[in-house]
């Protein structure tokens, strides 16, 4: 999702964290893959702070150098591998070039993609719904005093982040369209978002966000990955579910237990320094896992 804002709320770098075990693959025999792109947004990315990739993108697309798709392209030892994931990516992006915070421009991500790609794992949405950009405005000094939830209301009296999301669904389908046009040979997995946030637990002032706040965000990051799981029926891909397993590892949880980072993400033994409510080292390792998973399937 977007980080530009998060980046900003940090400020300063932190001392490298020593690298976690490789995630190896699950029991059972995934196909043989020989090329493999990984597209998507920040989440794709596992944004990070320090431990920052450049191999196959610019810098301020913020990849992490174990990020989930490096780390599932490894397991599968695949021959050919390009990751594309790119912090504030939105669908768009997949197909026009994306300009960066310091004017860098980022190709269009399917522009990776062949004929010969027979690999394809899509994390997107989050940034075209506008649900990372609400994030910053739920921040307050007060528990009493609700930052984003109440005024998230539309012109018909609904609650204008649902709507946001609603619209969304058809630019996700329409993504995972130009992937097939590009690479019809591919196997496409669509890859939804961890729980950074669950219904009925705020942590304030640890994360200063109202119980409200974070109660409303939990509910609607759970209607995101809703709209993706019904794009990846409706277009016959295969939907990661990355969410159910990754409750109770929220951005509230104590270190090492914790696989999205808070508002002032810390870096630790198991972890390189995240952007702030993005997946750490170990919320990468939960969504390499669970990429594996499903390929042995």
């Amino acid at each position: 999702m977007r980080t530009r804002t998060c980046l900003i709320l940090v400020g300063a770098a932190a001392v490298f964290a020593a690298p976690g075990p490789a995630v190896a693959s699950p029991s059972g025999q995934a196909r043989a893959v020989r090329e493999y792109v990984a597209l998507g947004d920040s989440w794709a990315a596992d944004a990070t702070i320090t431990g920052i990739s450049t191999q196959f993108v610019p810098f301020w697309c913020v990849q992490s150098a174990n990020s989930y798709a490096k780390q599932v392209a490894k397991a599968l030892a695949v021959s050919e591998f390009r990751d594309a994931g790119c912090a504030s990516a939105v669908t768009a992006d997949l197909t026009t070039a994306q300009t960066l915070p310091d004017g860098q421009v980022s190709p269009p991500q399917l522009d990776r993609l062949s004929p010969d790609t027979d690999l394809v794992t899509l994390e997107i949405g989050g940034n075209d719904a506008g649900l990372a950009a609400i994030v910053p405005t739920c921040l307050t000094s007060s528990p009493q005093v609700s930052g984003c939830s109440r005024v998230r209301t539309a012109a018909d009296g609904g609650d204008a982040m649902s709507a946001s999301i609603r619209a969304a669904e058809p630019k996700v389908a329409e993504a995972i369209a130009g992937v097939r046009a590009r690479s019809p040979h591919a196997r496409i997995l669509l890859v939804d978002y961890m729980a950074g946030v669950v219904p009925g637990d705020g942590c304030f002032p640890n994360i200063p966000i109202t119980d409200e706040d974070a109660n409303w965000l939990g509910h609607k990051l759970i209607e995101l990955d809703a709209m993706l799981a019904r794009v990846a029926a409706a277009t016959g891909v295969e939907l990661v579910d990355t969410y159910t397993d990754s409750v109770g590892h929220d951005a509230c949880r104590p270190d090492g237990v914790r696989w999205v980072e808070g508002l002032v993400p810390r870096a630790t033994e198991h972890s390189e320094l995240a952007v702030p409510f993005h997946p750490n080292r170990l919320g990468a390792d939960h969504q390499a896992r669970q990429i594996l998973r499903a390929l042995t399937k």
